[in-house]
């Protein structure tokens, strides 16, 4: 088992048996990637794409540089530079471009089996991560927005009905709107539990001189690195 998971497959000369083995356990993995990739997330098929090829492309550098120590630097400096010249993506995104590398520099290397060890191994922490409640946002959480005539004091008028009908809230932001005449408040509100939202809206429309209100969900936030 200890030389499965740590032995390589590849001794002296590259042959074409060894290329085609570790290609095809490269794409398997880069395929699982994607496949993984695509669980509970917005995605585009180039991007699949990517996560699929990615493995076997870095497996096939990495086969054509061994004992090459210059063009091992070279390598490392040109994907450094796609890193940078590329559009920003999301933390789970980049995320999954390193782990295509990673797949790719060990099948690269022949450990086929420590890379589908360590494929596994990954999987289950993201999977596992994915379908827990950690980091997720609650239920309750909505963004309220409200139209106010500009001589209404919005500081205040609206803390009794908040209070009642939500367990926090938030005034993220003021900005005027219809040329000046009118405000346009923005909270974060969590709502309790058993209460109508509409209820709710009806309560802050007499207070707001019946103007627009909106209550919706907060957009998923994209976090870039």
């Amino acid at each position: 088992m200890h030389n499965y998971i740590s032995g390589s497959i590849l001794s002296g000369t590259l042959n074409v048996q060894s290329l085609l083995i570790c290609s095809i356990t490269s794409v398997i993995l880069g395929l699982g990637i994607g496949f993984l990739y695509r669980f509970r997330n917005t995605y585009n098929k180039g991007f699949l794409l990517t996560l699929t090829l990615l493995p076997p492309i870095v497996q096939l550098v990495i086969m054509m540089v061994n004992g090459n120590i210059g063009a091992g630097m070279a390598v490392a400096g040109a994907f450094s530079l796609v890193r940078f010249r590329s559009v920003p993506g999301n933390a789970r995104d980049i995320t999954n471009i390193f782990f295509a590398m990673a797949i790719g520099l060990t099948t690269g290397m022949g450990y086929l089996g420590l890379a589908i060890t360590f494929f596994i191994f990954l999987a289950l922490v993201e999977l596992i991560f994915l379908i827990s409640p950690l980091g997720s946002e609650k239920e309750g959480v909505r963004i309220l927005r409200m139209t106010i005539p500009e001589n209404l004091d919005y500081e205040n008028v609206f803390d009794e009905v908040l209070d009642y009908f939500t367990e926090s809230y938030t005034l993220q932001s003021v900005r005027t709107v219809n040329l000046g005449s009118l405000f346009e408040l923005q909270y974060q509100v969590e709502l309790k539990g058993g209460e109508s939202q509409k209820e709710f809206i009806d309560k802050l429309r007499t207070r707001n001189g019946n103007l627009t209100i909106s209550l919706s969900r907060p957009f998923p936030s994209r976090e870039e690195l």
